[in-house]
């Protein structure tokens, strides 16, 4: 059967030679930013990772293929062509089918790095169980997602507009470890804690390394949330940051906004009631994942092979 994944020759390369590479979503692009921050943002998080020593492979869906390290043009396609579509688990198999493009989501990133071998994803902050997902059932597939593939993802906590508890709740119910860098608390996004223990903190990039492939070597096949907080020069003020969420999360309610629309409804209002403070933070802790997701890749891709840790 033909393979529905392109590789770029600099992915494909690093991969063949084990070198550390580092899997990049692309809704952020399409979805979280408007053009062409969002284009912008991509290419300061491949530069982030290369200055960290690694490969970025930034994912998205082109011409009916889905593109494993996307070049700069095809970047630009994604974000000015007409109906790009925000890409899950339930419809990234239509879409490809279609010929039509479409944007990585978290849950799809992490579809395409399991399929293909790539351990390492950074992103912003998984998805999870939204506020009043006991009446909506919204929750996001990225749980399922994580549940179902071994990657680690680097991230700070869960999106700031989710039911924090239950979504710390749901991934140890799914069997997903939570590792602090450097933090004993769960992330709050914008914010750098939420009164949420991690599972297990770690202060070097050795140790958690270490613990990732350890998971993995026991059998326990899921993902393994990697939690690294916002700088703390780049944290939004908690007073602007309870203000633009209670404005944003009720005008969501009271526009009735559902489904995939609602991550990208909340981001727009809380970046305009916090007068852009949320994009700021968004992209340096972007930035700050990026870094740390090169780190680990690399020292996963030090360590001896599968064999010799046996």
């Amino acid at each position: 059967m033909t393979s529905l994944f392109d590789l770029s020759p600099f992915v494909s390369a690093a991969m063949k030679d084990g070198r550390p590479v580092v899997a990049l979503e692309t809704t952020l692009v399409t979805h979280g930013l408007p053009h062409p921050d969002g284009v912008r943002a991509a290419a300061e998080l491949e530069a982030e990772v290369v200055a960290a020593g690694a490969v970025p492979a930034t994912i998205g869906v082109l011409d009916g293929r889905v593109r494993v390290g996307l070049s700069a043009a095809e970047l630009q396609r994604l974000a000015t062509e007409p109906g790009t579509a925000k890409l899950n688990l339930s419809n990234l198999a239509a879409q490809v089918a279609s010929g039509r493009p479409g944007s990585t989501t978290v849950a799809a990133t992490l579809a395409v790095a399991g399929a293909i071998g790539l351990r390492v994803f950074a992103t912003g902050g998984i998805g999870g169980v939204h506020r009043g997902a006991a009446e909506s059932g919204d929750v996001s597939a990225d749980l399922q997602a994580l549940r179902d593939f071994e990657v680690a993802v680097v991230c700070a906590g869960a999106k700031a507009m989710l039911d924090l508890p239950r979504t710390v709740e749901m991934l140890e119910t799914l069997g997903v470890p939570v590792f602090g860098v450097g933090t004993d608390e769960f992330p709050a996004f914008y914010r750098r804690t939420s009164g949420l223990k991690v599972d297990q903190r770690f202060d070097d990039i050795a140790s958690l390394a270490r613990a990732v492939e350890t998971h993995w070597r026991l059998g326990l096949a899921t993902g393994v949330v990697v939690a690294n907080p916002i700088p703390a020069a780049e944290e939004m003020p908690l007073e602007v940051y309870e203000g633009a969420m209670s404005q944003a999360l009720a005008e969501a309610a009271t526009r009735g906004v559902r489904g995939r629309a609602v991550t990208p409804f909340l981001l727009e209002r809380l970046r305009a009631a916090s007068e852009g403070r949320s994009v700021f933070s968004n992209l340096a802790l972007l930035r700050h994942n990026a870094r740390v997701a090169a780190a680990l890749a690399g020292a996963m891709a030090r360590r001896p092979g599968p064999a010799a840790r046996a």
